[in-house]
């Protein structure tokens, strides 16, 4: 499926290469059997939308969505594992799915970075790429209603990954609980974590573990990263498959 490497050109970090490749990417579209004349309309906005104006405020635009909170994180296990201990296992077998693959990571992300993630998935067939998107449609639903609510075209990328993956996901049900969720990447938000941080680490170091819940209380309606369960999405990297 050549539309996931687009996708995932267009979901990693902005880069003078991008804007060098526009016309080539827009060329691509049109051979994009995979998507209807809807979906490649779309799709060529987004291009047009992301590859104008300056590479400077496109890198302050991407920064400001993806590197300030966890809710828009595109580290698909913070999603579903937070820190929990489960996430270095889900790390692991992922790393493992990528080897066997004969995908090698030539890159400094972790495996689990989405724009890494989905070039894996164009080097499969279309059946075991459709398979994975499905597992994580929950997680591409719920990154789509929150970029909605920000009014962000990235929400376009997202609902189309949603598309592909053939689940019945979809960002507009999700769009009342994302409404009230606590926004992550608010100063006093991000304030917050990082006071929560300083704290966890003192009181590590100092065994007052008291203090330390009575801080993450206080602070307990900060933030709100909404970890997802996914079990019953069959997720393949759990099933082996």
């Amino acid at each position: 499926m050549r539309s996931l490497l687009i996708l995932s050109r267009l979901l990693d970090y902005p880069d003078d290469a991008l804007w060098q490749a526009k016309e080539e990417l827009l060329a691509a579209v049109d051979e994009l059997a995979e998507l209807n004349a809807s979906q490649q309309a779309m799709l060529k906005r987004v291009i047009e939308w992301r590859i104008s104006g300056r590479l400077l405020d496109a890198q302050a635009d991407y920064g400001s969505l993806f590197d300030r909170g966890r809710s828009l994180s595109l580290l698909l296990f913070e999603h579903v594992h937070g820190e929990s201990r489960d996430r270095g296992q889900a790390m692991v077998d992922l790393l493992d799915h990528y080897r066997q693959a004969g995908f090698d990571l030539n890159s400094n992300e972790l495996p689990d970075h989405l724009p890494l993630f989905l070039e894996f998935l164009a080097q499969l067939s279309p059946e075991e790429a459709t398979s994975w998107l499905e597992s994580i449609a929950p997680i591409l639903a719920l990154l789509a209603a929150r970029l909605h609510q920000r009014d962000s075209h990235y929400a376009l990328l997202l609902e189309l990954l949603t598309q592909l993956s053939g689940s019945d996901a979809s960002s507009e049900h999700l769009q009342e609980k994302v409404e009230q969720e606590a926004r992550d990447d608010t100063p006093a938000a991000l304030d917050a974590v990082w006071e929560e941080e300083q704290v966890r680490f003192m009181a590590t170091q100092q065994g007052d573990c008291g203090e330390t819940r009575q801080h993450q209380q206080r602070f307990s309606g900060a933030v709100a990263p909404q970890y997802l369960n996914i079990a019953q999405a069959q997720p393949n990297y759990r099933e082996g498959k």
